[in-house]
């Protein structure tokens, strides 16, 4: 179910949840700023999931509130991942939902990273 964006965050929230250990997940980076670790239902032979540490709801949420620190730890961490897993080249999809259009499902910023097979077009096109 999409989340709205604006909510105040929620300490119950599944990352966060994981982040202190309450989850368990495959974790294949972290750092002072960031953890990554494999998606549980994979949309594509890589799927990797990248969350900040902090607090942030949405990348809306993290953009006006996160200090500079944070945001290019946060940034650093996610190009990191996908160099580390060989997702440079041939290429990757990185997105992040926000709000209930943008169909974010945790209220909790997350990135996703696809790769390992042709993805596609990003939305589907009309016939128009």
């Amino acid at each position: 179910m999409p989340i709205d964006a604006t909510l105040p965050y929620d300490d119950a929230n599944i990352f966060a949840r994981i982040l202190r250990g309450e989850i368990p997940s495959t974790r294949v980076y972290e750092d002072e700023w960031a953890i990554a670790f494999h998606d549980i239902a994979p949309q594509a032979p890589t799927h990797i999931l990248v969350i900040p540490r902090g607090p942030y709801v949405s990348w809306d949420d993290f953009s006006a509130r996160a200090s500079d620190a944070e945001i290019a730890g946060f940034v650093r961490a996610v190009g990191t991942v996908a160099r580390r897993h060989g997702l440079v080249e041939p290429g990757y999809r990185l997105l992040a939902n926000t709000g209930g259009h943008g169909g974010q499902e945790v209220a909790h910023l997350h990135v996703h990273l696809f790769g390992g097979t042709p993805l596609g077009p990003m939305l589907a096109r009309s016939g128009g």
